[in-house]
């Protein structure tokens, strides 16, 4: 392990934190929010000296990154932002009162860092889930900073890291593959840092169409960046604890619908269309899939809300069921309505759609339509070979076949997934949780979701959960955003020896 490369990136990614936080500070600056202000310069200076150190200390240095490295700069790099990111809360004592469940109570030190690191890398990792009990008293540079935080998330903290240092060469190709497991999008292979820039080119053309979008459709320029940010991302912020719903306005609902789908699908065929391949996104079978599952998911729903009379007529149960199914697969995780109230079906399938997710290369969580497609083919041909044992089938996804190293690592990826999954939501279990409640918070914040049901639901947070099951949930949305092998890499003492 050459630490002297990992300190010095892992010095650069702080440096570049510190960036970023002085769009929050000016923000606190225009409202008059003192305390805030002083929070983020004071952060800010935090991450000269410990970047500037870091930075120093490799200096010098001009090896390639090879894979330790690369896994090592990833992982800690994602860690170092959530602490780092969680310091305007903590200096702000933003979590210092807290109302849960009626009763106003005045948290610890330790309590309010466990709530600001958990509410940082919600946002860093596109989650969305928050500890937050009343949104809209919160002053805005830090609203800003937190929705912020969702959109570098969303493409990628590492990937915009790529694509604006000239320096990493050969190097890049292993931050990026750390930071973005799975293949690489079509279209986007000769050069890593130009496809960086490509991605972060589109994601920030579709932010600005979006964010004009809410303008036109009334919203204010800072409400309209805070929705943008978490609509791309597909994170799910929103500085009001009525999410989307606060506007009670469907333009607003279908403008959030039409650019949540937009972030669900892969970003390489974007680039497609833009180099004039409009075939291209049409054959694409995993964004097929996705958008059979969108219109299965919203007709079975609507049929069974219809059919308990949760909408007055057909126009509200489609506005209302389209909406949370895409912000569900999506793993957006905005509300306009709330689901704990469905029945029992409806809440089932929206459970189910969270372990299915968006497209491989977009900005949502999950497991990824393209893994469950090869999952199910895989099981089919398993099922084909107990009366064909002779045969010999290679599997193929739109057409193309699927190579054994990647079967073998969606496998692995589905088991450590589902493994963890069912060991989290146990030990939820075990601090005193109710089984929804356990078994929604893991695979809302594992899969990077957000809301999950009863008292975790679309209205509700995670204020109530104790401290150690929220270091939990924590842990698995970083697990779930770098889809586990780079985080788990990292735990193991053999991965540090020369």
């Amino acid at each position: 392990m050459n630490y002297k490369i990992v300190s010095k990136l892992t010095g650069l990614l702080i440096l570049f934190l510190a960036i970023c936080m002085i769009f929050s500070l000016l923000w606190s600056v225009w409202y008059s929010e003192w305390n805030v202000a002083f929070s983020f310069l004071y952060t800010i200076l935090i991450c000269i000296i410990l970047g500037g150190g870091l930075v120093w200390y490799g200096a010098g240095t001009e090896e390639e990154v090879l894979r330790k490295e690369g896994m090592a700069v990833v992982g800690i790099g994602w860690l170092l932002s959530g602490i780092i990111g969680s310091l305007p809360f903590i200096l702000s004592h933003t979590f210092r009162f807290q109302t849960i469940e009626g009763v106003q109570i005045e948290n610890g030190l330790f309590s309010q860092i466990i709530n600001s690191l958990f509410e940082t890398l919600s946002g860093f990792t596109t989650t969305g889930s928050t500890v937050l009990t009343n949104i809209e008293i919160v002053p805005k540079g830090l609203l800003f900073w937190r929705s912020f935080t969702h959109w570098l998330g969303g493409m990628g903290i590492i990937v915009l890291f790529i694509a604006i240092l000239p320096m990493l060469g050969a190097g890049a190709k292993r931050l990026f593959k750390s930071e973005v497991p799975g293949p690489i999008p079509e279209g986007l292979r000769p050069r890593i840092k130009t496809t960086a820039l490509i991605l972060w080119g589109i994601y920030m053309a579709i932010s600005a169409v979006q964010t004009i979008a809410y303008l036109l459709a009334g919203m204010d320029f800072f409400d309209a960046l805070c929705h943008t940010f978490g609509t791309m991302a597909t994170g799910g912020f929103s500085p009001y604890n009525a999410s989307i719903g606060h506007y009670q306005s469907a333009w607003i609902e279908y403008i959030t619908v039409v650019f949540m789908v937009v972030a669900g699908i892969n970003f390489g065929l974007y680039f497609q269309v833009i180099r004039g391949d409009y075939k291209t996104i049409f054959k694409d079978s995993e964004m097929r899939v996705f958008f059979g599952i969108v219109a299965l998911g919203t007709f079975l729903i609507m049929f069974d809300t219809m059919r308990h009379q949760i909408f007055d007529n057909l126009i509200d149960s489609f506005r209302y069921v389209w909406f949370q199914v895409v912000s569900i697969i999506t793993t957006t995780g905005y509300g306009t309505s709330d689901f704990n109230t469905w029945p029992p079906f409806s809440k089932l399938a929206l459970i189910t759609l969270m372990f299915f997710g968006a497209s491989s290369g977009s900005t949502g969580g999950g497991m990824k339509i393209i893994r469950l497609m090869i999952l199910v083919k895989l099981a089919y041909y398993q099922i084909y070979k107990t009366f064909h044992p002779q045969s010999v089938v290679t599997l193929k996804i739109g057409g193309k076949p699927i190579g054994q190293d990647v079967i073998d690592g969606v496998t692995g990826l589905f088991i450590i997934g589902m493994s963890i999954f069912v060991a989290s939501t146990l030990a939820m279990g075990m601090l005193g949780l109710d089984i929804v409640t356990a078994t929604t918070s893991v695979a809302a914040t594992l899969w990077n979701i957000g809301p999950g049901l009863e008292k975790v639901g679309s209205i509700e947070n995670f204020a109530h959960i104790p401290n150690a099951g929220k270091i939990l949930l924590t842990f698995c949305m970083l697990l779930g955003r770098l889809e586990f092998y780079t985080i788990l890499a990292l735990l193991l003492p053999t991965f540090w020896r020369n």
